[in-house]
């Protein structure tokens, strides 16, 4: 008998046969997968939007640049970049979100891992709102 402990709940772990990529987890495949991934990024979309304010502000703003980029005589491509940067923004906010989320449903209990992931999420969110004043400021002023 091993002098080390043991936990019932890692041995049962250690026992489980896991798959060397994660692909044999997933149930689907080609375009059932696409399909299925899309409703899943509808839906975090809509909880988004539901649940984040922030999210909901950054809407409103692309809601308010996108048709703006098609008002400035720029080129195709100074105009796809402002459209993409305000995109970005959006991007940032749900992977905030998302660390917020996860670190939420992990504890609410203050610890200072997770203040740390939660203000680099948040800082994370100032620069993309840094980049996107910067890139709309030097591609539109002469």
């Amino acid at each position: 008998m091993s002098s080390e402990p043991t936990c019932a709940a890692t041995d049962a772990v250690a026992s489980v046969d896991v798959p060397a990529d994660g692909a044999a987890l997933k149930g689907r495949s080609g375009l059932a997968r696409i399909w299925y991934a899309s409703g899943y990024s509808a839906a975090g979309l809509k909880a988004a939007y539901r649940s984040e304010a922030a999210f909901r502000q950054l809407v409103l703003l692309n809601l308010l640049l996108i048709p703006l980029a098609f008002l400035f005589d720029v080129s195709r491509v100074e105009r796809a970049v402002l459209i993409a940067v305000v995109f970005l923004g959006l991007i940032v906010e749900l992977l905030n979100s998302a660390i917020e989320a996860t670190v939420d449903r992990i504890s609410f209990e203050l610890h200072p891992l997770a203040k740390q992931a939660k203000d680099m999420g948040s800082a994370a969110q100032l620069l993309a709102l840094c980049l996107i004043g910067l890139v709309w400021a030097v591609i539109l002023i002469p």
